[in-house]
């Protein structure tokens, strides 16, 4: 999972709240946050611990013991001309495991990114996670976080949307009657991630759209059950923040006009018509600015749409994703530069979950 931070997660960093006692699972822990004192409880194997309540009514938490382990999708952004708003959620999944512990911090990384994400307080899971103890009304004494990522870093498939929306489904899961609902979750993700497209898609599943209007919204469909994709993974890595660089201030009206009617067709295409597929992925806002910065990818997309594929870069690249047919997958697979990935996927229809056995 990406470790780089939103600027939420910046700001909330530097007021941490500053653990001044350690202590075991059947002891109070207590906690200075600007001034503020507050009791936390942690009890030990009681699998529905009932929330704590100090004076004012103040709710503090109450941490379960057990760890609880969440499972979160890759996802594919924009579609096309979906740019910020259109995702799909894939089969490939990172898996997160955290447990409350009596003091410090324990971070392993396995699979993608073992070799190069933080194992601290920098890991943006590790953020994530402080980020939502604080909106539950503080943090635990300490926090074992493994990560058994699958989802390629920086190749435009999700992977710190995942990461984000693993940390917050685990902190909700890990405080006993937590006030934090999905509409909330989706809320604090799209401000932690700074754009609502992946994170939507990863917690609802499936092909959402989602904007921001006073605060963030959703509409989720299930695209056909014969729906395909197959990610085209490079060895190069993109940086989000360069790409959208790449991107003009102004762009033609007519431009913006057929990116317009090509986005109105996706719903449909998606589900009842996948005949659509190549006319509503054709894109005019994005990726043709960007081209430079991935040239191959530019070159895939051209090759497999030049033979009525409906490809796209996905998200900010630089991987390609081909929506096809079952029928379609084995003649794309093909397809591949030399040195690429591919991937087969199906559309992950439940979303961030989390998950027992």
């Amino acid at each position: 999972m990406v470790a780089r931070a939103g600027t939420l997660v910046d700001r909330l960093d530097r007021r941490r709240l500053i653990l001044v006692a350690s202590a075991s699972a059947n002891t109070n822990v207590n906690i200075v946050a600007k001034g503020q004192r507050l009791r936390r409880r942690v009890v030990a194997g009681d699998p529905n611990p009932r929330p704590v309540r100090s004076s004012g009514d103040l709710v503090t938490p109450t941490f379960r013991s057990s760890p609880v382990r969440v499972r979160v999708p890759a996802t594919s952004a924009n579609l096309g001309p979906g740019f910020d708003t259109a995702g799909l959620a894939l089969t490939l999944y990172d898996e997160v495991v955290v447990q409350v512990t009596g003091g410090g911090l324990h971070v392993d990384v396995q699979g993608e990114g073992a070799q190069d994400l933080p194992r601290d307080e920098h890991h943006l899971l590790v953020r994530s996670l402080r980020t939502a103890f604080d909106r539950l009304g503080g943090q635990p004494p300490g926090l074992s976080v493994t990560c058994h990522n699958r989802i390629p870093q920086a190749r435009g498939l999700g992977s710190s949307s995942a990461a984000i929306c693993a940390a917050l489904v685990a902190a909700r899961a890990l405080v006993a009657g937590a006030d934090l609902d999905d509409d909330a979750v989706l809320e604090l993700a799209n401000e932690l991630e700074g754009h609502p497209d992946n994170v939507a898609a990863c917690l609802r599943g499936g092909a959402t759209f989602a904007w921001t209007e006073g605060a963030t919204r959703v509409a989720r469909i299930e695209p056909s059950a014969d729906l395909a994709p197959v990610a085209f993974v490079p060895t190069s890595r993109a940086s989000t923040k360069q790409v959208r660089g790449l991107l003009p201030a102004t762009v033609p009206h007519a431009d913006a006009a057929a990116n317009a009617g090509r986005a109105a067709l996706l719903p449909l295409a998606l589900t009842a018509a996948p005949e659509l597929l190549f006319a509503a992925t054709r894109d005019l806002l994005h990726q043709p600015y960007r081209a430079s910065a991935m040239p191959g990818s530019a070159a895939l997309v051209q090759a497999l749409r030049a033979d009525g594929v409906a490809a796209i870069v996905s998200g900010a690249g630089p991987t390609v994703l081909a929506l096809v047919g079952s029928a379609g997958v084995a003649a794309v697979t093909g397809r591949a530069p030399a040195g690429w990935d591919v991937l087969p996927l199906r559309v992950d229809l439940t979303g961030a979950a989390v998950v027992t056995g």
